[in-house]
């Protein structure tokens, strides 16, 4: 018997139709803050992409949802749940008859948080994308990438987070919205509306007259020579960002750069001649050697590793950043909680069914969240 969840939404019920990238990696976050959420499946659905990490710390249980009367066994798992996610195109959830007007009104605290791409309203609503697309229309992709060519951002920006984490936030402002009112409500998490938000500081930047519209011409796009990636003689690249003076200041002494380093920050006229200067002083000795001189102190530098070597890093290891789970290495759920701490917990083995679900959830009083 798995231990009691102990995260600071332990005893919150949560119903997710399993879906693509930003809906179960929503449905991860509540799981791993202690929430009791079910996975709906279809019979025999094979992952478009293998989810043994963002899958975790939940069951999944098969459900035909054309069925009706498996239909309506998931309508009453819902009619005990305190939220759902869903990641199906506008109408989907409506015609198998599990679409908001009906869950509501059986349900009246329910939220029901929707996570789609371009919304449930507008002309593009209907359609199928991918997080490049709904990134594209809000500015993000052109803003990230070499001179020449935008270059998708993995796709962190979009599904991960202008998607989930709108969607989990946006849920959990529902839940207390819950708390002081009883109602319960939709959450339409769309990935270019969270995108745009995550654009906000780009917006004051360009409010203020200091963006410019090409790629690697700004600050933080790999515009500014002292935030970036460079080579080092071992042909391992470390990133520096020492913005402000008094940390450009340590990094200039260190790696000897001159006195007139400082004017040449100053003006973007200038960047391209800074970065050469840059490039040549940090391509004279081997990464090893510039971390072994600058990482612990204010000057801003910091190794490029790939995913395995994250997971050795001593900062990371010192925080456990990384836990072994089901075999796999994979992230610590965050953020942290002091009197609530999270957990990530393993996928359950012995699967229930459907009724199984049904039963346990009916078993127990229904609704964490209350008045």
């Amino acid at each position: 018997m798995s231990k009691p969840a102990t995260g600071p939404l332990a005893g919150l019920r949560i119903v997710e139709f399993v879906g693509l990238g930003p809906a179960p990696f929503a449905a991860m976050q509540f799981a791993d803050m202690g929430a009791d959420v079910v996975r709906i499946a279809r019979p025999d659905a094979t992952p478009t992409i293998p989810d043994p990490i963002s899958g975790r710390g939940r069951p999944t249980v098969e459900a035909d949802l054309k069925d009706p009367d498996q239909a309506e066994m998931v309508r009453k798992l819902c009619d005990r749940a305190d939220a759902l996610i869903e990641g199906f195109r506008p109408g989907v959830m409506e015609r198998l008859g599990l679409g908001p007007d009906v869950l509501l009104e059986r349900n009246p605290r329910l939220v029901y948080g929707r996570m789609t791409g371009w919304g449930q309203t507008g002309p593009l609503a209907s359609h199928a994308g991918h997080d490049i697309n709904f990134i594209a229309i809000t500015g993000a992709l052109a803003a990230i990438g070499p001179a020449g060519n935008p270059m998708p951002p993995l796709n962190l920006v979009g599904d991960f987070g202008g998607g989930a984490m709108f969607l989990v936030s946006g849920m959990l402002a529902a839940l207390l919205s819950v708390q002081r009112t009883g109602t319960g409500q939709v959450v339409d998490a769309a990935i270019c509306d969270g995108t745009i938000q995550l654009m906000t500081m780009a917006h004051d930047m360009a409010a203020a007259g200091h963006w410019r519209a090409q790629r690697e011409a700004n600050l933080l796009d790999g515009g500014a020579p002292y935030y970036g990636a460079y080579a080092c003689a071992d042909g391992v690249h470390i990133a520096i960002g020492p913005i402000e003076p008094q940390f450009f200041e340590l990094f200039r002494q260190a790696i000897g750069l001159t006195d007139d380093a400082h004017a040449l920050r100053a003006d973007p006229r200038n960047w391209p001649a800074l970065r050469e200067e840059i490039a040549a002083r940090i391509l004279t000795r081997p990464s090893s050697e510039w971390l072994a001189l600058l990482e612990h102190s204010d000057a801003c530098v910091s190794p490029v590793l790939d995913l395995h070597e994250a997971a050795k890093h001593p900062h990371l290891v010192a925080r456990q950043s990384f836990v072994e789970l089901d075999g796999l290495i994979q992230p610590t759920p965050a953020p942290r909680f002091s009197v609530t701490p999270t957990e990530a917990r393993a996928r359950p083995h012995n699967l229930p069914s459907l009724a199984e679900a049904v039963d346990a959830w009916t078993a127990k009083p229904a609704h964490a969240v209350s008045t």
